[in-house]
């Protein structure tokens, strides 16, 4: 699938690059876009810390053990990943949440996400 339309970020901006190291998205694309395919609404770039990667992990999704039969390496602290913006606003309420970048996150985030947790999260805000 190839994303056709321009993706806007939480400021309706063009969405910036989250990682292509990893390469992230739901569509794998290195940006946090999304579609009526991602119903996970996978648009929130954040920088992986171990104690999110640990409450993920507790929660039932662990992204930090590789997985080779899905051509997953496992995320690192320090990784930059498209995340569940449902998981992000859970991680928020546990006191989990990992740092935000703000022009790589999708608009579509605000409709699950506190957008003054986001902005108080951000690792690109003055």
């Amino acid at each position: 699938m190839t994303v056709t339309r321009i993706q806007k970020n939480v400021f309706a901006e063009q969405i910036a690059t989250c990682s292509d190291d990893p390469l992230t998205g739901f569509f794998r694309t290195g940006c946090c876009e999304t579609g009526p395919e991602d119903v996970g609404l996978h648009c929130v770039c954040v920088e992986l810390t171990a104690e999110f990667l640990a409450f993920s992990k507790a929660a039932g999704n662990d992204l930090s053990t590789p997985r080779p039969e899905f051509g997953f390496d496992g995320l690192l602290p320090g990784d930059r990943w498209c995340l569940c913006a449902a998981r992000w606003q859970e991680a928020y309420e546990a006191g989990a949440a990992p740092k935000v970048v703000l022009q790589a996150t999708h608009e579509a985030a605000l409709d699950v996400c506190d957008f003054a947790a986001l902005k108080a999260h951000a690792l690109d805000l003055s």
